[in-house]
């Protein structure tokens, strides 16, 4: 991509999902790029190492080339320049001999600075739904590119150089860097926006409503003003967020909105009708679960046919050969009788989004969770009120110990104050600390009639491969 000012670029925190995905995209536009991090867990290790990216382990100053012209930090509790040598030299480099330090939303801005961005913003659906929109713009012969924040099934790659006008970006409210407060996408020029679902996330940054919605109002305020706005009316803040914008929005939504999706029949290919002010428009099958992916698929077709991109047989064409995206609700074995699925636990709306598409898809089969508090807002005791009804409609709850990365910067609750709390509420909850106390509390209690559903956005102590391995060894297919 013409215009981007830097040669040599240097990853500090490379095994991010976004991270990952940026750096290779800077890759393929024709820059020299190498990374490190202090350890790289599947899928992103499976993909860098697919890719022969220059990655290196653990964080160390040398690890920095000499005559790399621009550094990109993540945004990690561990990459600050008091407790990291390797960011500390980027500091000092960028002091002496003017290095840039970016972050890789920063990164992305300039990028898709020239091109036509089509930014998803959102609590949740964000990452399905860019995904999706990727998945069908190719399906029909075009080349946008596209940054995912995830590991997708569909398309086959998170990035993609594309020769075409469109860039599709997945649009995250969160903080860019320890240095930048603002939320990424504030460093992206949307020419069309599509809002998921809103509701009160990241309680560590931004701990009221108000805060929260802040910079959905900025990125507002940043979109092209001829531009498309689509937006979803479910998330418990989204018709509000829409009360205080006066900018014009379509709508979409299962059963709320100008578009939605009717006749709904659910099983292991579900089937619904996309419609629009309630006149038919096209039939969709889908292999995804639950409502919050039709929901999505009502988004992406609203913007495709609203654009005139694609015709509504490719658009359904394209809604039914999506496979999918790794850790968002993807089947992690086919060769055991009991169905194993991993949802992207990040927060309580994610959580129960893939509680409720497991009881819908497999009504009649107990439901067995397990879950790892990873992120802050699960371990922030302002949020501990979110496990009264969290895991409503699991028969087994299996909590791993919480992630400990960032303890000290909030106020941290326990392992056993998330049990107990769950078990207040009615659940039977179990607390592991161990794979193989994982295991072996699993191998203790199923029978084999059961659905397990894995719920976290790290690494789960293993337990993400060592359950389907038991599976596979007791109740094979």
């Amino acid at each position: 991509m013409s215009g981007f000012p830097y040669r040599k670029a240097h990853f500090i925190g490379v095994a991010g999902v976004g991270m990952s995905a940026t750096a290779l995209l800077l890759r393929d536009s024709g820059v020299i790029v190498s990374g490190s991090d202090e350890a790289i867990y599947p899928p992103i290790s499976e993909v860098l190492a697919a890719e022969r990216l220059d990655c290196r382990i653990p964080y160390d100053p040398a690890n920095i080339p000499a005559d790399a012209d621009l550094i990109v930090i993540g945004k990690n509790a561990r990459l600050v320049p008091q407790t990291n040598a390797e960011v500390a030299e980027a500091f000092r480099r960028a002091a002496g001999q003017g290095t840039a330090i970016l972050s890789f939303a920063e990164v992305l801005g300039l990028l898709s600075a020239n091109r036509t961005p089509v930014v998803m913003a959102g609590s949740f659906g964000k990452t399905t739904s860019v995904s999706l929109l990727s998945h069908c713009l190719l399906e029909a012969g075009l080349d946008p590119s596209y940054m995912i924040g995830a590991a997708p099934l569909s398309p086959p790659k998170a990035w993609h150089v594309g020769q075409g006008e469109l860039f599709l970006l997945e649009g995250d409210e969160y903080p860019s860097s320890n240095t930048d407060d603002r939320s990424k996408f504030l460093h992206y020029h949307p020419a069309h926006l599509i809002l998921t679902p809103l509701a009160h996330d990241h309680v560590n940054v931004f701990p009221t409503v108000e805060s929260y919605l802040a910079p959905f109002h900025q990125l507002m305020d940043l979109s092209d003003p001829d531009g498309l706005v689509l937006a979803a009316l479910s998330g418990e803040l989204s018709r509000r967020f829409l009360e205080e914008t006066k900018r014009p929005v379509t709508t979409f939504g299962v059963d709320q909105g100008e578009w939605q999706a009717g006749n709904i029949r659910l099983g292991e290919r579900s089937r619904f009708t996309l419609t629009h002010k309630g006149a038919p428009v096209v039939e969709v099958e889908t292999g995804q679960l639950g409502l919050h992916n039709i929901e999505n698929m009502v988004g992406v077709g609203a913007f495709v046919l609203t654009r005139g991109l694609v015709s509504a047989a490719v658009y359904a064409r394209a809604m039914g050969s999506f496979l999918g995206i790794t850790r968002r609700l993807d089947r992690k074995s086919w060769r055991t009788s009991v169905p194993i699925y991993e949802g992207f636990g990040s927060s309580y709306d994610k959580a129960r989004s893939a509680i409720a598409a497991m009881k819908l898809h497999f009504p009649g089969r107990p439901l067995v969770a397990v879950f790892e508090p990873h992120t802050f807002s699960w371990r922030n005791r302002a949020t501990l009120h979110w496990y009264d009804d969290a895991f409503e409609g699991c028969d087994e709850v299996l909590v791993y110990e919480p992630a400990s990365q960032g303890a000290g910067t909030h106020d941290q609750v326990t392992q056993d104050e998330i049990v107990a709390r769950i078990r207040s509420a009615g659940q039977h909850a179990t607390p592991v600390t161990s794979c193989a106390e994982g295991v072996a509390a699993l191998d203790a209690r199923m029978k084999g009639d059961e659905v397990v559903l894995l719920l976290s956005s790290g690494p789960l102590g293993g337990l993400i491969e060592a359950i389907p391995a038991l599976c596979e060894q007791r109740w094979p297919t």
